[in-house]
């Protein structure tokens, strides 16, 4: 059923109403690139292909490695290299090899099956980052105890991307839209070009449920952490300061890859579909794919070789040593969260989420209803207990 079902979505992708491979093969002359063009192509191909294995390879080696890393956020982390390590397996190659012989070499089926896993795993790619920023920002303004072993709730979070993704690229096979030839014939993807309503309806909405939502979702949630922190900043300047600035500086860096990645091929993809026809010329269209193909290399640098955990576990490896035990890695699977609400001249309630690890963190109690000279003042130790303070991370739950 899927087999006939590909085959007619292919044809019909690939014009002529007699399913003929003739057109494929032709590779449209008007969309053919010069041999210096398609050799670019193929080293672009060659560089992300390459890269885009090595590090997410890196990235699964790590993990598995050491259970130190295998918490609750990271996992996440996992599905999305999971993901580019498949494009950089599955497809990448066959536009590899396409581009050096100037020329699809898998005929239709082949064309319908990469159109098909490529998009499928980028979209899971992007709704993996949403559902990484969103799982972020409940973790840390959550106003409930943290819980980081709730691999239940990350596990569903998972499967939503995974399944959420297989149902909106699903549908070009059974008859909503197609996937066919994309640029100049020597990578495929959803039919860009054909001006039908069945092809344009799908497009609309792929644009808006596999692009523009997430890109929502990641927006609003790293916008919420940033007004947390900065409104921390507010009353306790020397602690967060500094914090302030590296997650500003993470979150921009993420939205701009993301932008930068994604946002080029979404353009592309609707020039093709609502401007006039010759519009996006070969050159035009294969450099928005080789960006967003591009992103299978950028996400493990961003995602995680910033993460000192995995840094350190990376220079463990690379020596042959084990893995300075930062304050990062003490109990990473369980942290308690205290909250503590203060209310502020203008009436207004901030909720500190106050995440130790390591001994519980005691603070002295506020006398009166008024604040504490400084946020996360601990008192003396009782007697008998250490004196070794804990390492306390300070997040803020700002009430409207």
């Amino acid at each position: 059923m899927i087999e006939s079902n590909v085959s007619l979505s292919c044809a019909w992708c690939a014009g002529g109403d007699d399913g003929s491979s003739a057109h494929l093969d032709e590779n449209h002359s008007e969309h053919n690139l010069s041999p210096t063009g398609h050799l670019v192509v193929a080293v672009c191909l060659g560089i992300i292909g390459t890269f885009g294995f090595l590090n997410n390879t890196l990235v699964l080696i790590l993990f598995c490695r050491y259970k130190m890393l295998r918490s609750p956020m990271n996992y996440l982390l996992m599905s999305i290299s999971v993901s580019d390590l498949l494009v950089c397996v599955l497809g990448t190659p066959f536009s590899f090899a396409a581009s050096t012989q100037g020329r699809w070499l898998i005929g239709r089926a082949g064309c319908v099956w990469y159109g098909f896993i490529n998009s499928f795993l980028g979209v899971v790619s992007l709704i993996s980052l949403a559902v990484l920023s969103y799982e972020r920002y409940c973790t840390m303004m959550g106003a409930t105890q943290a819980d980081s072993t709730n691999y239940r709730k990350v596990a569903m979070g998972i499967a939503f991307s995974w399944i959420y993704s297989i149902i909106w690229t699903l549908p070009p096979l059974f008859g909503w839209s197609c996937y066919g030839p994309e640029g100049p014939g020597t990578t495929c993807s959803v039919n860009w070009a054909a001006r039908t309503a069945n092809n344009v309806s799908y497009i609309v909405c792929l644009f808006i449920f596999c692009l523009i939502l997430p890109f929502t979702v990641i927006v609003y949630s790293y916008g919420r952490l940033i007004q947390a922190i900065t409104q921390m900043s507010r009353i306790n300047t020397a602690v967060s300061r500094k914090r302030e600035q590296r997650v500003l500086f993470m979150v921009v860096t993420m939205v701009v890859c993301y932008l930068l990645c994604w946002l080029p091929y979404g353009i592309m993809a609707l020039l093709a579909t609502f401007g006039r026809p010759g519009l996006v010329t070969p050159a035009a269209s294969i450099v928005p794919s080789l960006l967003a193909k591009s992103s299978t290399v950028l996400n493990p640098i961003i995602y995680i070789f910033m993460n000192k955990q995995f840094c350190r576990c990376f220079h463990a490896l690379v020596m042959c040593t084990t893995p300075e035990r930062g304050s990062s890695f003490k109990n990473s699977s369980k942290v308690t969260k205290t909250l503590r609400t203060v209310r502020r001249a203008n009436g207004q309630n901030v909720t500190f989420a106050v995440a130790s690890a390591g001994h519980p963190t005691i603070f002295a109690p506020n006398s009166g209803g008024q604040k504490s000279s400084s946020v996360g003042e601990k008192t003396s130790p009782a007697a008998g207990q250490g004196t070794n303070r804990p390492v306390v991370s300070l997040v803020v739950y700002y009430n409207d």
